[in-house]
């Protein structure tokens, strides 16, 4: 009884926080790693960096994002933090 009056909080409070860090974190991460590797071009994105832009190219590991002025530059997928909506072709205006 002495062993579990000692271990138990220890292992409430580890629960805890499981639950409440660990768990929505990991979830979170998830989220972010599927959103980068559905990425395709045409996608509108926002760097972590603030850059707005479009992805004009997607390597593996990397992706060339088109700017409003014409400019390209190239990023790693994680630099990616929203991926916007998906241009659609119709509505273009080029």
């Amino acid at each position: 009884m002495g062993i579990l009056s000692t271990i138990g909080p220890l292992i409430l409070m580890f629960a805890i926080f499981y639950f409440l860090l660990i768990r929505p974190q990991q979830k979170q991460q998830k989220n972010v790693r599927e959103m980068q590797s559905a990425l395709a071009k045409g996608d509108k994105v926002v760097t972590i960096g603030g850059l707005h832009g479009t992805v004009d190219a997607i390597d593996e590991d990397q992706f060339v994002l088109k700017a409003g002025d014409g400019s390209r530059l190239t990023f790693d997928r994680r630099a990616i933090r929203e991926v916007q909506r998906k241009e659609s072709p119709s509505l273009s205006k080029e």
